[in-house]
């Protein structure tokens, strides 16, 4: 793929030199630029991430510089990507930060030219996965998730936009076809079939991947989905809403990485939250010392899940009883007066049950995904017994196909409270 011209990936050497050039990089990290130390810690599929800090130390004390490759990281140059995605994030960056004060990175300078971005450093936070792995309890992460996802996907809509500005949101992410084309064909096409780019823990998980091959109920099920996912223009979706993208601290939460950001269905947001905590959950098995000794924190990630749902509905709701709802989906002037209210508190129960459907449907293919195709999650990666990753896995899988084939057998957050908890405790038979 062709780069724009002046378009080059950064290194460590070369970093400092730019970020001396840009006034803001430059107050915010103080000092002699010849004393910066620059370390590339980019651990994702796509991207360069920089980590830059300054012993002089000025407000916020460093940066995170984040550039695009024109190709993906994980595969290579064999894989070509446009540049664009990194235009698309600094544009959702500034849409939620908006809409989610204090839950985003504070963006400090983007070069379009360069497709970089320079952030506020965030320290001392982690990343919410590794945290998860670890057993740490973050108090803040289901309000903050919650707050996020209402807030973002409420204001985005049709219930908070008039209907042009809505237009006008759908056409400034329409380009994002790239990452789209990466999110369609990895979650909800590879690993259904046989593919080049799928893998698993294999042998142990031979007979459970040859399964969902061949089973044409779940096949027709994902393709509702993926097809909701192509056509369904809800809300400015973050597009890839997971632990991994969730930078915390116990008192802090921020959510950083939208460059999978487009306009589409609410739930796979939603979907993408509740699959990575209950991958966690899943997950336990493999990451405590004897057998039970995590059963606290199980209970905290289920904990998390219920909490963040109910958070969502909550402020979701509030938002649409409030003067945000301004736009024209389900215009006030239809719904005034007790008669009007009531109607509409009825219709709003029933959009919260569609959209709880969705989510869940959206949480098995993410799940079933991390699992059988290209891209995996660390919270089973980190298992290093692959008789006991596989176990853990094979549950997951079990439960994703169920949440995707009868999403509406779960007939709220308490119902796959207690699948997982099912799942958990299922006796599962493995190849190899």
């Amino acid at each position: 793929m062709t780069t724009p011209p002046g378009y080059r990936a950064h290194s460590p050497e070369t970093l400092p030199d730019y970020l001396a050039g840009i006034a803001a990089a430059r107050d915010r990290l103080g000092g002699d630029p010849a004393r910066w130390t620059v370390r590339e810690v980019g651990d994702g599929n796509l991207n360069l991430v920089f980590i830059v800090e300054s012993p002089g130390g000025g407000p916020g004390g460093g940066l995170a510089v984040k550039q695009a490759l024109p190709y993906v990281r994980l595969v290579g140059e064999a894989w070509p990507l446009p540049l664009s995605r990194a235009h698309y994030e600094h544009m959702a960056l500034t849409r939620q930060a908006d809409c989610a004060p204090g839950l985003t990175p504070e963006v400090i300078h983007y070069d379009a030219d360069l497709a970089l971005i320079a952030m506020e450093l965030l320290s001392p936070h982690i990343i919410m996965r590794r945290g998860m792995i670890d057993g740490v309890i973050y108090p803040r992460a289901a309000d903050a998730l919650s707050t996020f996802a209402a807030r973002t996907l409420f204001l985005t809509s049709d219930l908070a936009l008039k209907a042009a500005d809505k237009k006008a949101l759908v056409g400034a992410f329409s380009g994002n076809t790239a990452l789209c084309k990466i999110t369609e064909d990895l979650i909800f096409t590879e690993p259904y079939r046989i593919a080049a780019n799928n893998r698993w823990t294999a042998p142990q998980l031979d007979g459970w991947a040859r399964a969902i091959r061949e089973d044409g109920d779940l096949k027709v099920a994902v393709s509702r989905l993926k097809l909701k996912f192509m056509t369904s223009g809800e809300a400015l979706l973050h597009g890839d809403l997971h632990t991994g993208s969730v930078m915390l601290t116990p008192e802090d939460a921020r959510v950083i990485d939208p460059e999978f950001a487009v306009v589409g269905p609410m739930g796979f947001d939603l979907g993408a939250v509740l699959a990575n905590l209950l991958i966690n959950y899943l997950s336990q098995t493999g990451h405590e010392a004897a057998p039970g000794a995590r059963d606290a924190y199980r209970a905290f990630v289920l904990g998390l899940i219920d909490a963040f749902w109910t958070g969502f509905k909550a402020k979701f709701l509030a938002l649409w009883r409030s003067d945000a709802a301004a736009g024209d989906g389900y215009p006030q002037a239809l719904f005034q007066g007790p008669a009007g209210q009531a109607r509409l508190q009825i219709a709003q129960a029933a959009h919260m049950d569609a959209l709880w459907r969705d989510a869940v449907g959206f949480a098995g293919a993410k799940i079933i995904r991390r699992i059988l195709g290209l891209a995996h999650n660390l919270d089973f990666e980190a298992i290093a017994d692959p008789s006991v990753r596989a176990t853990a896995e094979a549950r997951a899988l079990g439960l994703a196909r169920a949440m995707i084939v009868s999403a509406d057998s779960f007939c709220g957050v308490e119902a796959l409270i207690e699948a997982a908890k099912r799942a958990n405790a299922q006796a599962v038979t493995l190849e190899g």
